[in-house]
Formats: C-alpha cells, sequence, structure tokens
C-alpha cells in the first residue's frame, strides 16, 4: 500500500460483512472528523471504492469518536480563502471536489444510511444529506454553519435538503447558523429516525433492506435518484421499464 493509500485508509474505515454491508466510517476522532484536504480525498476514495464493488447491498456512513463530523477544518478555511479555487469547474461529473464528498452518497447504486452522533456542523451536514436514510442521536448537535464564517453552504445543501426541508425552515436555520438538536432535526425533517444507538439502529435498517433482493434494491435507488424532477409520465414509464427488466431476469 502507497502512502496515499495508507492515509486514506487512515482517514476513513471500511468494513463489508458477509451480508453485503459496509461500515464506512470517518476516522479522524481526534479532530472530530474535521474535514481537511486528506480527509476530503479519503472520503471520495471510499465512495469510489464502495461504486466498483458489485456485491454491495447496503452503506452505513458513521463518525469515529464523539462525534459525526465537524465539518469544514478551521485550518483549511484560512487556505481557502487565499486561494483562487475556481470552484466552477467541474470534476467529477456535474459537481466539484468539495461537493463529491456528499453527492457521492446519493448517486450510490445502493441505499446508505448515515448514523449521526456528537457534532454534524456545516460540511458534516451536507455529508449526512448525501445518505438516503439518517439516523440521528436525541442530544446530537447539528447546523448549517457556513454563513458564521461569511460563506455559503455549497457541498449540495440547496440539492440534497430540497423537498426534505421545508423551504422556510430551511432558510432561517442556512441565514442564523443556529444549532439545534436531534430531536429538532427530526421534527424539522432532517432526520429519518432519532435513535439513543444510532450506529445499532442504522446498521439494523441496513440488514433488514440487505435480505431484500439486491436487483431490486439497486433498481429502487435507480428509480429515487432519476425520478425526482420527471413529470408524471415520464416516472410511469420509468417505473415500467425498471420492472420489465427485473422480471427478464427471473425468467433467464
Amino acid at each position: 500500500m502507497n502512502q496515499s493509500a495508507m492515509d486514506e485508509a487512515e482517514r476513513v474505515a471500511i468494513t463489508v460483512d458477509e451480508q453485503g454491508i459496509a461500515q464506512v466510517r470517518l476516522s479522524r476522532a481526534d479532530k472530530l472528523n474535521a474535514l481537511d484536504s486528506a480527509m476530503f480525498d479519503a472520503i471520495i476514495a471510499a465512495g469510489d471504492r464502495l461504486a466498483e464493488m458489485g456485491d454491495l447491498r447496503c452503506v452505513v456512513l458513521s463518525g469515529a469518536g464523539k462525534a459525526f463530523c465537524s465539518g469544514l477544518d478551521l485550518a483549511m478555511l484560512g487556505t481557502l480563502a487565499g486561494n483562487d479555487l475556481q470552484l466552477a469547474k467541474r470534476s467529477h461529473g456535474n459537481v466539484n471536489w468539495f461537493q463529491q464528498t456528499a453527492m457521492q452518497w446519493r448517486a450510490l447504486p445502493v441505499p446508505v444510511i448515515a448514523a449521526v452522533h456528537g457534532v454534524c456542523f456545516g460540511g458534516g451536514l451536507q455529508i449526512a444529506a448525501g445518505a438516503d436514510i439518517r439516523v440521528v442521536a436525541p442530544a446530537a448537535r447539528l447546523a448549517v454553519m457556513e454563513l458564521k464564517w461569511g460563506i455559503v453552504p455549497d457541498m449540495g445543501h440547496f440539492a440534497l435538503w430540497r423537498g426534505l426541508v421545508r423551504e422556510d425552515v430551511l432558510r432561517e436555520l442556512t441565514w442564523t447558523a443556529r444549532e439545534f438538536s436531534g430531536d429538532m432535526a427530526h421534527a424539522l425533517g432532517f432526520a429519518s429516525h432519532v435513535d439513543a444507538d444510532p450506529l445499532a439502529r442504522a446498521t439494523a435498517i441496513a440488514q433488514e433492506i440487505a435480505a431484500k433482493d439486491p436487483a431490486a434494491i439497486r433498481a429502487a435507488k435507480a428509480l429515487f435518484n432519476g425520478t425526482a424532477d420527471m413529470a408524471t409520465d415520464a416516472i410511469l414509464l420509468a417505473e415500467s421499464v425498471a420492472q420489465d427488466r427485473l422480471l427478464a431476469a427471473k425468467r433467464n
């Protein structure tokens, strides 16, 4: 293993069980899993690795130590401010390098469940937004933190929370950068479930999903991803096409 691969493995740990469930853990616990350049690289590398696993059925995304992710490393924030990043350039399909760390979870062909505890601020909250399902500890602390530092959330925030969080609520929390609890996150639409042990609950959901037909799991994820902005007629046709393919595979 080269040094770059070693650094990535140290920052993000992946284990896959016999059911095809990947446990993906952000592993910079001493810094509350804050996002620096190495962390961004490691998260993207983890997503690339998972995308290539043909027998993968579900992903559980969590953070080691006392937090899910505290957001952008403040040391990196100063560095970014002094550089011309040209963020409008697309480096990964329709997204840039920063956005890929959140958007890749939605793009994976299998369901992703985020288990959130401790703090989940800024970029960390956007990474959680990329998951299909979020299980949050009741005492977790969440915030759309970016405006506190004079920047906007730009890792998929405006795309990923659309339809999940009421727009006026999302606007207020974005503009104020106010913290809210896991209990409140559920009430507001940021969390799918609240549980005192979010990792155990997320894993239990993953096990339930992984017990279903793997082709159907992937087909349903593709339909969720592909039909969000379609007209009704196109959605109905996409459902029928997917079903035809699944039934044809069973006949063969």
